[in-house]
């Protein structure tokens, strides 16, 4: 069923009349080394007061987009000051990472903020933390938001477990694929999708878990109009017509039951691998995500190939 818009912390602040929402901020002198510093997915006020002395006290400033940065300096009264804003997305190389590494072997710290949420998690950065580790320089995390805790906090799915996908490949048989091997994850998997796409993924969704399988789609997390729509998969798919969708999704597709690896689950993993694979090769996919024997698994694979074939 869809839930209702519902009123949330995030709307609350949102609606709070504007003022100065300045706090006290502690200008600090920083060691040496690389910050990665968490920013607001929505709500400009979710930022820890220990990211806002980072952003305060650091040497240089790196973001995926300085614009956005410079926005959330002024909003929390920072001044850059003298400092140095450097850029660093997705395209960026070996040289802007060069030029980062060399500050801070020069004795300065370094500030890095991605667009919204924390570097790294489907961000920027990786690169550049392994290029920082491997000069043996130090890197230290300033935690904060990230929309994909965010939705498996209000998701309604299991917690003990899940495993973060990310975006899925665009094109339907390799999305399949993917979906197939995240269907033998014991796990709630959390995958972050475009709302243009969403009807495909929901749609693949149907075909490899199957219909009635329980699914949360959280949109505008931390936004004013910050919604989550839940029930199976099937059932939010018919919704979506009704729905109005921005921004990124980050979508929750519950893990399987133990009675989810009947003889009808396995040939349908396998019909969605065989899409893109060989054989032999789907056989072991499956097999491995379904923690079943191989050689099962592979005559299973090879019956449905030569069923397939003869039709």
């Amino acid at each position: 069923m869809c839930l209702p818009r519902h009123t949330s912390f995030a709307r609350l602040i949102n609606d709070h009349p504007k003022g100065d929402q300045r706090v006290t901020i502690q200008q600090t002198s920083l060691e040496p080394g690389l910050y990665v510093v968490a920013t607001p997915i929505g709500s400009s006020r979710d930022i820890t007061l220990r990211a806002l002395d980072v952003l305060a006290s650091a040497d240089v400033l790196v973001a995926e987009d300085t614009r956005t940065l410079r926005k959330l300096l002024e909003l929390h009264g920072i001044h850059l000051g003298q400092r140095r804003l450097w850029s660093y997305h997705d395209h960026s190389g070996g040289a802007d990472r060069t030029r980062i590494v060399k500050a801070i072997q020069d004795g300065q710290s370094v500030a890095y903020t991605s667009d919204a949420g924390t570097p790294m998690i489907a961000d920027p950065g990786y690169q550049l933390v392994q290029d920082v580790l491997a000069h043996d320089l130090a890197v230290t995390s300033a935690p904060g938001p990230s929309a994909a805790i965010n939705a498996l906090v209000l998701g309604g799915m299991p917690t003990d477990q899940f495993h973060f996908a990310g975006f899925l490949p665009p094109q339907d048989a390799a999305r399949r694929t993917a979906l197939t091997g995240l269907k033998g994850i014991a796990a709630t998997a959390v995958v972050y999708e475009t709302p243009k796409r969403l009807s495909a993924m929901l749609t693949a969704i149907a075909a490899v878990y199957g219909a009635d399988h329980p699914i949360a789609v959280c949109r505008e997390m931390t936004k004013r109009f910050e919604t989550v729509t839940r029930g199976t998969a099937q059932a939010v798919l018919d919704q979506i017509p009704e729905m109005t969708l921005k921004g990124e999704i980050v979508l929750l597709i519950g893990p399987m039951t133990q009675n989810d690896s009947s003889e009808d689950a396995i040939d349908d993993a396998l019909r969605n691998a065989l899409l893109t694979l060989r054989v032999k090769d789907a056989a072991n996919a499956v097999a491995g995500a379904m923690g079943l024997p191989k050689r099962d698994v592979y005559q299973r694979a090879l019956a449905l190939a030569q069923k397939d074939d003869s039709t």
